[in-house]
């Protein structure tokens, strides 16, 4: 039997309605989904049914992208899911790493269904505060050296990025997102507007825009994202925008036309 091609799909946020066409017609087609659990249970029930279920825990994620590749390479159509964008702190990256490996690169049929990524699911619930230029960070150091994190996270804070913030804090990791926001405070003023998204487009759902100098860390977990805007950023009551720059674009500008000679 010939291999099925192995797409790896983004589920979006959570709510079944930011779930794309396109992702949703990739898990019609499928006959086996694969995904963490608590991502599976994201997946409209009817476009589970009939189908070979995979499903692994935590950081399980080398066996699961293992297991999706078995099944393509039976000849089985797999969706590999994720939360978000598959290509953004995803599974998109080391399901092509384990096809490498296994010298399968071009043998199994490779394919990604993007999703909104939680970074949008948030801005939209905070009103505009990504209307400049912006950087995404994790904050996690279980992939990442935390000397590496910190220092990404204060270029990004020196060059007046809005900064958002992935994988704030967990159990298991309760300082850095404390020790981040220490840093954001040598360049921001204490009335930066800082977003805090949990649960973005799921039930439980909320969103509160602060002060840099308020934010309280145990209040923020696994399931947040933070927002931390740049030097021109502003809270518009429940909202946080950042603007674009068309003020200036609406001010005359200076005649910077060479004098005339003789002038």
């Amino acid at each position: 039997m010939n291999p099925a091609t192995l797409h790896v799909v983004g589920l979006g946020p959570g709510d079944a309605q930011c779930l794309t066409p396109q992702a949703r017609q990739v898990l019609h087609e499928a006959r086996c989904v694969a995904g963490y659990h608590l991502y599976m249970d994201l997946v409209p029930s009817e476009l589970l049914e009939g189908k070979t279920r995979i499903s692994t825990g935590m950081r399980q994620e080398a066996e699961r992208c293992a297991a999706a590749v078995d099944a393509a390479l039976a000849g089985e159509p797999t969706a590999l899911v994720c939360s978000g964008d598959p290509g953004i702190y995803a599974l998109a990256g080391l399901a092509l790493e384990t096809l490498e490996a296994r010298g399968l690169v071009g043998v199994v049929p490779f394919a990604v269904a993007p999703g909104v990524p939680a970074v949008c699911a948030a801005a939209a619930l905070l009103g505009a505060p990504l209307m400049h230029d912006f950087a995404c960070i994790s904050l996690s150091d279980l992939l990442t050296p935390w000397e590496t994190i910190v220092r990404r996270l204060e270029a990004a804070l020196a060059a007046d990025f809005v900064c958002v913030l992935y994988n704030p804090r967990s159990r298991g990791r309760q300082g850095q997102l404390a020790a981040a926001l220490d840093l954001a405070r040598n360049y921001r003023e204490p009335h930066c507007p800082v977003g805090v998204v949990r649960q973005a487009f799921r039930p439980g759902q909320s969103a509160a825009v602060l002060r840099l100098d308020t934010v309280d860390p145990e209040q923020v977990d696994m399931l947040s994202l933070c927002i931390i805007g740049n030097a021109t950023s502003r809270a518009l009551g429940p909202y946080m925008l950042t603007p674009r720059g068309y003020e200036r674009k609406r001010r005359p500008l200076p005649d910077a036309r060479p004098p005339m000679r003789g002038a």
